[in-house]
């Protein structure tokens, strides 16, 4: 599809009210599904380029995206890289194609914010022109520099946790009241990417978790394990022991807002059905509720 095509489909979708405003908001409540933004993390998609995994993500039946770094662009131009370097020409395709799929980009990341002003501002000027929710990085020492930035742009920033490192200690955002004591002194905007299914590798309990950052979570990224400790892979929501129904309760009693992503780092080839199913856990647990 030319140039053109993509701006006449943006037009036509327009309408769509859980595509973004003129200005940067809250994700709006057309965009939840049980009460909270759940959709992919493209990353689950790893395997495809940023045009498959908007398709991707609507098969799901999620209506946002979070978007990573270097992907690349389509079938047409895998040369082309998705990142906060992209064109004006290049954003306003992808734009597009989420405009035709009505998928909604909320966050990107996981994305080094260096602590250099000028490079730090690339990112945040793309959120900016993205019209995303937040961003999602592990530079902690960037902090001083992401409070200043997250007030201008009204951007939200999220630490997101790996795994603990036994052979590196100065590694620390896998733990969350490592993440309390890093962003208690700055803005409200600035706190925690949840990653639960690594909260999980390092033998952390997800609710006590949860419960450590409240206040502070920005945003999540969706995992369900079979069981604690490493070496585990991720299954459908409910079919493993996190405890999907307990993090989605506890998220609802600390009037979480941001989006869940489900990043789902197993059959990368054909994840799309089992996404699905995470998706439906959610719709389904906020139909009982």
């Amino acid at each position: 599809m030319n140039m053109r095509s993509y701006f006449a489909v943006a037009a036509l979708a327009a309408g769509l009210s859980c595509l973004p405003s003129a200005h940067a908001t809250p994700i709006p409540d057309s965009c939840r599904i049980g009460g909270f933004a759940i959709g992919c993390q493209a990353y689950s998609f790893n395997r495809f380029t940023v045009f498959e995994a908007i398709e991707k993500t609507e098969q799901t039946g999620s209506k946002v995206i979070e978007f990573f770094p270097g992907q690349a662009l389509s079938p047409d131009q895998r040369g082309v890289k998705w990142d906060h370097n992209s064109s004006d020409e290049v954003i306003a395709l992808v734009k597009a194609k989420l405009a035709k799929h009505g998928i909604r980009a909320v966050n990107y990341g996981v994305v080094g914010i260096p602590n250099n002003e000028a490079d730090a501002r690339k990112i945040f000027e793309f959120a900016r022109k993205m019209e995303l929710y937040a961003v999602t990085t592990e530079s902690t020492e960037s902090i001083d520099l992401i409070d200043k930035l997250v007030k201008e742009y009204d951007v939200r920033v999220g630490y997101h946790d790996h795994p603990r490192r036994a052979d590196n200690p100065d590694y620390k955002v896998w733990d969350p009241n490592y993440i309390v004591s890093l962003v208690k002194n700055h803005d409200a905007r600035i706190g925690a990417c949840a990653d639960i299914g690594h909260w999980q590798t390092s033998n952390l309990n997800v609710l006590d978790c949860l419960k450590t950052l409240e206040g502070r979570i920005i945003s999540v990224h969706g995992k369900e394990r079979p069981a604690m400790g490493p070496g585990q892979h991720d299954v459908p929501f409910g079919a493993g022991q996190t405890n999907m129904s307990g993090v989605l309760a506890e998220l609802k009693r600390q009037g979480f807002v941001g989006n869940i992503s489900v990043e789902y780092e197993y059959n990368w080839d054909n994840s799309v059905p089992e996404i699905a199913q995470c998706v439906g856990f959610v719709r389904g647990w906020g139909a009982r509720k």
